[in-house]
């Protein structure tokens, strides 16, 4: 089967585009292959580099409507997305033998109601028809699609396809865990009863993390990703994002900085460490029992979220933690920056939580401290492609 066609998964973020073959086993399970592209939207002709996305609350009010009105800077910077994807897999392609194609790609945002576009994007242009754009892009390549392109997926539900079907996944041996993928943006996925779930299937009761704001009146996302985590630091030390990544001033270089004493680093730690735990505790609370209202919420106009779900009284046998920020935890593993400020927040939280009883206390916190056992690093750093491409490959096995 593998001769007949190339499986290739998309994960396309708000600076890059990532692509990977991918080889299908035995029972559902996969593995990366060993081609891969990537290419970054900045080295694309055309490509706005003062690029401002429309305001979020604007973005989602048409969205409702149904009434989306792109920019010329929107239609003109989409393009250079869509061209990057078009690179990718002709570059992928080129590397094999194989000319006829499967492809399944994530993208952030919320979708058109086709799956075929974005609708909403918070760190970059709404691309409406980005799968008829992109296949009409290519078809003046080799390339032949086995099947049209399904539908944009999630990037976050990708990450959780991944941690279920690919050899490595931390989902694979549990039945209930929450996934937090940190990079560009924050990903959350879930697994419930040994099924993965759509977020889109539980809103009524489960926030994704970049819709919940701190008291500090920003988006859990900033405290949950790279991108989000470097912004709170450029903006601690006055040291401007472009000097930051100039210079390589990224996650772990701020730890390091942290170690040897530097102010704006420790109060960056301080604030992640702990808004990480409280929405890690509100992952934990809601499960159990129920929507508490610990956060507001980005768009006022959200609805109300139930304090109801089939799923109350159920405790996770694992939270993972993936992408970027999994590779901070995980270098990070016992250290007084990290790793100790973090589980001495949640212990805390789950300790004078008026919600969970004392059993469930006892299964997270043994001893008083949360249990470090429950804690899982992904191995999957590129979750969302692999999952990209398990989606699509399994969509057109069962059409």
């Amino acid at each position: 089967m593998e001769n007949y066609f190339l499986l290739i998964g998309i994960d396309g973020g708000a600076t890059k585009v990532s692509g990977w073959s991918v080889n299908i086993g035995d029972e559902n399970i996969f593995s990366f292959g060993k081609l891969h592209a990537e290419k970054l939207y900045n080295e694309i002709d055309g490509y706005l580099k003062n690029f401002k996305p429309v305001d979020i609350t604007e973005q989602l009010a048409e969205f409702q409507n149904n009434n989306i009105k792109l920019t010329e800077e929107e239609i003109q910077h989409g393009k250079t997305y869509i061209e990057a994807t078009a690179q990718v897999i002709e570059q992928i392609v080129a590397k094999s033998s194989v000319k006829k194609v499967i492809v399944g790609i994530g993208m952030p945002g919320l979708k058109t109601s086709d799956l075929r576009g974005i609708a909403v994007m918070a760190n970059g242009p709404r691309m409406i028809d980005y799968c008829r754009d992109l296949e009409n892009r290519l078809t003046c390549s080799e390339i032949q699609f086995v099947s049209p392109i399904a539908g944009l997926g999630s990037d976050a539900f990708y990450c959780g396809m991944g941690e279920e079907y690919a050899r490595e996944g931390q989902f694979r041996s549990v039945a209930n865990s929450y996934y937090l993928g940190g990079g560009t943006g924050a990903a959350d996925a879930l697994k419930l009863e040994g099924s993965l779930i759509r977020l889109e299937d539980v809103k009524d009761w489960f926030a994704k993390t970049w819709e919940m704001k701190s008291d500090e009146d920003c988006s859990l996302e900033k405290y949950a990703s790279a991108k989000g985590i470097q912004s709170i630091y450029s903006d601690l030390s006055g040291i401007s994002l472009n000097d930051l990544n100039a210079n390589g001033i990224y996650l772990q270089q701020i730890r390091e900085k942290a170690i040897q004493g530097n102010k704006p680093a420790l109060e960056t730690y301080k604030k992640i460490t702990y808004y990480l735990a409280l929405l890690l505790y509100e992952r934990i609370s809601t499960l159990n029992a129920g929507w508490q209202n610990l956060f507001s919420f980005v768009n006022p106009n959200k609805q109300k979220l139930s304090g109801k779900h089939p799923y109350l009284g159920k405790v996770f046998d694992s939270i993972v933690i993936g992408q970027r920020l999994g590779d901070l935890f995980g270098s990070s593993k016992g250290d007084e920056i990290v790793w100790k400020p973090f589980f001495r927040h949640l212990s805390e939280m789950i300790a004078k939580s008026d919600v969970l009883n004392e059993e469930v206390k006892e299964y997270y916190c043994p001893d008083g401290k949360f249990s470090e056992d429950l804690l899982q690093i992904s191995n999957l750093r590129e979750a969302p492609a692999i999952g990209a491409g398990i989606d699509a490959y399994l969509t057109w096995r069962n059409r």
